[in-house]
């Protein structure tokens, strides 16, 4: 985790008071659960729990100590509660493996970071809809292969942004849920030390679902599952990260990020004003997607456990939510500042001579009775000496002095085939399939 690109609340999900406080919920609750079934003393269950409403804080220090000499966390984490609570601790962890408290408390802490992403997604994708209803009958060309092709509205170029990222909030729902499990199965996941009314118990009061088979270890498949929509989200965020950064190059100009009073754009340049931020997205989102592929490479554990996965769960764990965390409210002040430029983007629609309605005369052409193949030809051969011109010519007055086109089309038809308005006639229908019909 770089501080740089972290935010304290998703910080503190993997910081070790965090974690050492969701494994004592996980080790009081199954006490409890211990004690309801007469497998240990109620009062065991009662002095945890005393101690944890009068224990100021969680003195990770002390842990690390013994833990340097145990060599084991839980183990280490066991000994200092009762050092603490004394007697009645002995009655802790019975029946359990390591992996229940490990498994189960990356299952809460990746629940939770999801939650903050979520919220996260909600705040983005507000940004872009506001910005998307204040652009939505902007026009603007649209590109296909990074060349001019026919009109949009950068409303439409946000429109299609939100419903990625709204299909990115159903993706990372379904992962939270997915990953958020618990495991109190003991050795091998057999529960023959422990009561399954234990894990269901423990589960409940973490907000979690029962893992179904643990074999000590919940399966990887479920951890693999939400870093992979990890990685989806990031690719999005760079998505749209790359549009901008497209649209503000100096010949394109359509866009840019906010340049602050005072902001500096170069070292060297004082006329400098480079789109930093979405470039860094670029790379954040790179660093995210990072994780999925050993995410994955985990799913594949020796028999019913091994740790070859426990150290990569501690780099990616943190690295990547906390990561996507920082990416996306980056992304939201983006957008939600982003400076728009509705005369530029009108200067470079004018800009070919027309180009853009080439398509409209060809099938104009085709339904006056010329073939596919005359219509293209015919079309393509004024389009070209605009192009070559670099738009210096008009394509309607080339198509009104072809002699060929206006024994087809007059004059008046062909003019009315190069109207912007066309082409942007059913946004309405597109942004109520977007955002909901009113």
């Amino acid at each position: 985790m770089v501080p740089r690109y972290a935010r304290p609340e998703m910080t503190a999900i993997w910081s070790a008071e965090n974690r050492f406080r969701i494994w004592f919920e996980i080790e009081a609750h199954a006490t409890d659960a211990l004690a309801e079934l007469g497998t240990v003393p109620q009062s065991a269950a009662k002095a945890l729990w005393d101690w944890w409403a009068t224990n100021p804080a969680i003195d990770v220090a002390a842990i690390d100590a013994i833990e340097a000499v145990t060599k084991h966390d839980v183990i280490a984490f066991l000994t200092w509660v009762a050092e603490n609570v004394g007697d009645e601790a002995r009655f802790m962890h019975q029946g359990m493996t390591s992996s229940d408290v490990l498994d189960t408390c990356l299952a809460v802490q990746l629940a939770q970071a999801a939650d903050i992403l979520l919220a996260d997604l909600d705040a983005l994708l507000a940004a872009i809809k506001r910005r998307a209803f204040e652009h939505k009958l902007t026009p603007t060309i649209g590109r296909s292969h990074g060349i001019h092709a026919e009109p949009v509205t950068f409303g439409l170029k946000l429109a299609q942004a939100y419903a990625e990222f709204d299909r990115c909030k159903a993706r990372l729902i379904a992962a939270r849920a997915e990953v958020a499990t618990c495991a109190i199965s003991g050795a091998v996941g057999t529960f023959a030390n422990i009561d399954p009314r234990v894990e269901a118990h423990v589960a409940a009061k973490l907000g979690l679902s029962i893992e179904p088979v643990s074999t000590q270890v919940i399966p990887r498949d479920r951890h693999a599952m939400f870093f992979a929509v990890l990685g989806v989200i990031a690719s999005s965020i760079e998505r749209l990260a790359v549009e901008v950064r497209h649209l503000q190059r100096t010949e394109v100009l359509e866009a840019e990020e906010y340049f602050s009073p005072g902001q500096k754009g170069s070292s060297a340049m004082p006329h400098k004003r480079n789109p930093v931020l979405t470039e860094n997205l670029t790379g954040l989102a790179r660093m995210v997607r990072s994780a999925t592929i050993p995410a994955m490479e985990n799913v594949a554990l020796w028999h019913e456990r091994d740790i070859s996965h426990s150290s990569v769960e501690r780099f990616i764990g943190p690295d990547a939510t906390i990561t996507l965390d920082f990416a996306l409210a980056r992304l939201t002040g983006v957008i939600d500042k982003l400076l728009v430029y509705p005369e530029r983007m009108q200067k470079n629609l004018d800009r070919m001579g027309g180009l853009v309605h080439s398509q409209r005369v060809l099938l104009a052409l085709t339904q006056a009775g010329a073939s596919r193949e005359d219509s293209y030809h015919l079309v393509q051969r004024n389009a070209m000496r605009v192009w070559e011109s670099d738009g210096q010519l008009s394509l309607l007055d080339l198509l009104k002095a072809d002699q060929d086109v206006t024994a087809r089309l007059s004059a008046e038809k062909l003019k009315e085939l190069f109207d912007l308005g066309y082409h942007i006639k059913h946004v309405d229908t597109i942004f109520d399939r977007v955002f909901g019909a009113g």
